[in-house]
């Protein structure tokens, strides 16, 4: 019951009220690992928890059905999950045209909710996968960083974050494969892989 009363009122706070004094940090999650999106489901949820304010900008994840847009309906005001691009890179083909289009459109969308001030914590799924293919530029990415509001935290998800994104971060997580159902031919599992 005290749990739902926070969340309340939560809803009627501002986040700059949310946020306790300091500084957002900027938390990147990267390797070839699997894990990363979920790590940074897990610190989403965790922070609505405590009644912070959560957008997930997912890059790349358009044309899945995930989970994680399903159940953050149930937490809907303070998990918001919205999917950015049409569908996952082909890694044979790369990207297209349309994927460059989808990214830039992205790129937009983060600026703007990260100016907002509207969320404690906005994740960007994904992204170092787009810079990664070329999608957008590091110093795009640099740029969102460098001009998010002082009490924002900033998550960023993906393989291959640049050196310039990991120094600019304050926490680097790198998952690491060490072993994947998929090297065995196993397809991906709903409600585990997305």
């Amino acid at each position: 019951m005290r749990a739902r009363k926070k969340i309340e009122k939560s809803k009627k706070q501002s986040p700059s009220k949310q946020v306790a004094s300091g500084r957002g940090l900027v938390i990147v999650n990267t390797g070839d690992g699997k894990g990363k999106t979920t790590a940074a489901l897990g610190l989403a949820l965790r922070a609505v928890g405590h009644g912070k304010k959560v957008l997930i900008l997912q890059f790349l994840k358009g044309s899945v059905r995930s989970g994680e847009l399903k159940s953050a309906k149930s937490l809907s005001p303070l998990l918001s999950i919205r999917a950015l691009g049409s569908t996952f890179i082909d890694f044979r083909k790369g990207p297209t045209k349309k994927h460059k289009e989808e990214a830039a459109r992205a790129l937009k969308t983060a600026q703007e909710e990260i100016s907002s001030g509207k969320y404690d914590l906005i994740v960007l799924d994904e992204i170092n996968n787009v810079v990664d293919y070329g999608l957008i530029q590091v110093k795009d990415v640099l740029g969102l960083i460098r001009n998010k509001p002082t009490a924002l935290h900033l998550l960023l998800t993906g393989r291959s974050a640049r050196k310039k994104i990991i120094a600019a971060a304050d926490t680097v997580t790198e998952m690491r494969e060490i072993k994947h159902p998929f090297q065995k031919g196993i397809r991906a599992r709903k409600g585990i892989e997305y």
